[in-house]
């Protein structure tokens, strides 16, 4: 984790690159892990979006980060892991979009 002191340390932890980079500590305690973890994905597309990118590269890296938490949570022996990446509500977004999340998602 970082430590930051003054305002401009901390602005420029909270850039895109920085973002982008950041990893989780290496080892928390054993009593810390928990039994059952919940993901909700949202805002993959307006990240890839901002950035200037296709919607879908922004859904393809959610699931390349879904990809490497679901081997940290075998890792750390966390038995279960929820995964919300698709609501009713996404049934309504342009054909294309939906098609490659399906495709993303393996259920294609």
């Amino acid at each position: 984790m970082f430590a930051a002191k003054t305002t401009s340390e901390v602005n420029s932890l909270e850039s895109p690159k920085s973002a982008d980079t950041q990893t989780a500590p290496a080892s928390p305690e054993l009593r810390s892990i928990p039994y059952h973890v919940g993901i909700i994905m949202d805002g993959n597309g307006r990240w890839a979006q901002s950035r200037g990118l296709p919607r879908l590269a922004g859904h393809q890296r959610g699931v390349d980060n879904i990809r490497r938490i679901l081997e940290s949570c075998v890792e750390l022996g966390i038995k279960v892991l929820t995964i919300y990446a698709f609501s009713t509500e996404n049934w309504h977004r342009p054909q294309e979009e939906v098609s490659g999340l399906m495709r993303l998602l393996g259920l294609t």
